[in-house]
């Protein structure tokens, strides 16, 4: 692992089929363990179910107000500050419920990569 420090360009924001902006901030050869996005989720909008295969992922909820659906916990209202546990291979999927853009980091390990990504709509 290098020691660097990674900037978030929102300016590279994306928009995903899955119904959230993604900003990657790292996901390179400096860190081989986790790779590190932001997701932006507008006000009222889910995001399609999905799971990640073979990827452990973490939400780090930065602002905003949403519920989270992962696998068969409870639908689950999350605010700034909670961390989301999300076991590879179990179906994810989180709304936005307030009336600000919902921010969190999804932090994957190993790092993520396209092939991971399963749609289950």
């Amino acid at each position: 692992m290098l020691s660097e420090v990674k900037r978030a360009d929102l300016a590279r924001e994306y928009e995903t089929a899955e119904r959230c902006h993604i900003t990657e901030v790292a996901n390179d050869r400096g860190d081989e363990l986790v790779s590190i996005a932001r997701a932006r989720v507008e006000p009222g909008v889910t995001t399609a179910w999905h799971q990640l295969d073979d990827i452990t992922e973490r939400y780090i909820i930065v602002s905003g107000n949403g519920r989270v659906e992962v696998d068969n916990l409870e639908p689950c209202d999350v605010l700034p500050g909670d961390v989301v546990r999300i076991p590879a291979g179990k179906p994810q999927r989180i709304t936005n419920t307030g009336e600000d853009d919902l921010v969190f980091f999804a932090v994957c390990a190993p790092p993520f990569h396209e092939d991971s990504y399963v749609s289950l709509e």
